[in-house]
């Protein structure tokens, strides 16, 4: 079921040898270009039409009532009300923790630079609903925009025709049990659009105004109108379909390993699973173990494509020394660590979206109850992003307040520097406060 790459004895980069989601994300932007620009120019006309042709379903209203959200967390059954909120609480817990505190710098006598870290006034959170929906997403993506501050957050999910044309009934109470009350049944491209650009609705009370930040995980439509919209409003990230790898050593339990595969691999057909290994004899055991735990899993057919797709496989290395440069180089998503001093091991690991150490800490602890978010990079981009945390609702900004005396005492250099780059206006800013 799963290609086998064999690095064993090879000195090569690994990147290019490594099993990986062939999207092109540019392409779809160009085909999602006109539905954006539609939103952009046309508001909620656009959405409705875009939402008829992509959800088949006709938008009444933009904006879901607050009453549809009461009802919605009403509705809940008490184990998953009882979930959702222990999911809550440790995730307000670890991010609370996060929160940078503003520093002073006395650079010299009467010469101070503060770091502010100023929270973002508007946050638009999208939160997907396609081939499953995902209230812990609201959680992940509230969660860290209120421990930072945020003054306004929105949060827009798919209109289901199953729901009478409103977002799925637990993520409306999730967002009930957070207490978010701005929410819009808009999916897809026109959603990041409607929040990027801002939209009309039938009216007042249904306008949207613009945000400025937009997050939280989507197909490829989604990622390519939030590659169009970036620069208009900040992005989490380009985030692709999920990808799961795992460092195993002959101690994993395969059969641990193979119902993690299967755990990812049901998000989507083009979810990646991957199994970095020196041991061919737990290949063999893991393989074993997804024959029959593949067929039993409810989503078989979908769990099966994307397990034998080439975004999925086994890498076989020498060691786990080599193991560790192979998943640097891939840098998943999700990484757990399945070997002998494991610990040891993660706390190598430079490149991953989030590291899950030992037999006991599975993805799916931290997609839903670790405290951690489940909100990352992927496709590669865990080499250069960070997942998403209360810094990616702040901004830092300096404050610079130096005194007559400190600007004196440096001014000879600002004005050397600005000669030096033939900018003597800059100069000249700093001389006339000391001329008569």
């Amino acid at each position: 079921m799963l290609k086998r790459t064999d690095l064993r004895g090879s000195r090569r980069d690994p990147r290019g040898l490594m099993p990986r989601a062939q999207l092109d994300v540019s392409q779809a932007v160009e085909r999602i270009r006109p539905v954006v620009e539609a939103v952009h120019q046309h508001g909620f006309s656009a959405i409705r039409e875009a939402t008829e042709r992509f959800d088949g379903v006709t938008l009444e209203r933009l904006r879901v009532a607050k009453e549809d959200i009461a009802a919605a967390e009403e509705s809940l059954e008490p184990a998953v009300r009882a979930a959702l909120l222990e999911s809550i609480k440790r995730a307000r817990k670890v991010h609370a923790d996060q929160r940078r505190t503003d520093v002073t710098t006395q650079v010299v006598d009467g010469g101070t630079v503060t770091e502010r870290w100023i929270p973002v006034q508007r946050v638009g959170l999208y939160v997907p609903g396609g081939l499953a929906v995902y209230p812990s997403t609201v959680v992940m993506n509230v969660v860290p925009a209120q421990e930072a501050g945020v003054d306004a957050l929105v949060v827009a999910s798919p209109p289901q025709k199953e729901n009478n044309g409103l977002p799925d009934a637990r993520v409306l109470a999730a967002c009930a049990l957070l207490g978010v009350d701005e929410v819009y049944a808009v999916g897809g491209a026109q959603a990041i659009a409607m929040l990027g650009y801002g939209s009309d609705g039938v009216d007042e009370g249904d306008r949207c105004e613009p945000v400025d930040v937009i997050t939280g995980p989507g197909n490829i439509w989604v990622t390519a109108a939030k590659r169009l919209l970036q620069g208009t409003v900040g992005i989490d990230a380009e985030a692709g379909p999920t990808e799961i790898a795992i460092l195993a050593d002959d101690t994993a339990d395969p059969r641990h390993v193979a119902a993690d595969l299967i755990s990812q691999a049901e998000h989507d057909p083009l979810a990646a699973s991957v199994l970095v290994t020196d041991s061919e004899a737990l290949v063999d055991a893991v393989e074993a173990e997804l024959l029959t735990m593949v067929t039993a899993t409810k989503h078989a057919s979908r769990v099966q494509t994307a397990l034998a797709g080439d975004q999925s496989g086994v890498v076989l290395v020498d060691d786990l020394e080599q193991g560790l440069r192979v998943v640097d180089a891939y840098a998943a998503e999700h990484l757990e660590i399945q070997t002998r001093d494991a610990r040891q091991w993660a706390m190598r690991v430079r490149n991953a979206g989030a590291i899950f150490v030992g037999a006991w800490s599975p993805v799916s602890l931290g997609d839903y109850a670790a405290g951690s978010n489940h909100v990352l990079p992927t496709a590669g981009c865990a080499r250069h992003s960070s997942g998403l945390s209360v810094q990616s609702f702040l901004k830092g900004v300096h404050v610079i307040e130096y005194d007559e005396a400190a600007l004196r005492d440096v001014a000879g250099h600002v004005v050397a520097l600005a000669n030096a780059e033939d900018l003597p206006a800059h100069g000249e800013a700093v001389k006339a406060r000391f001329e008569r």
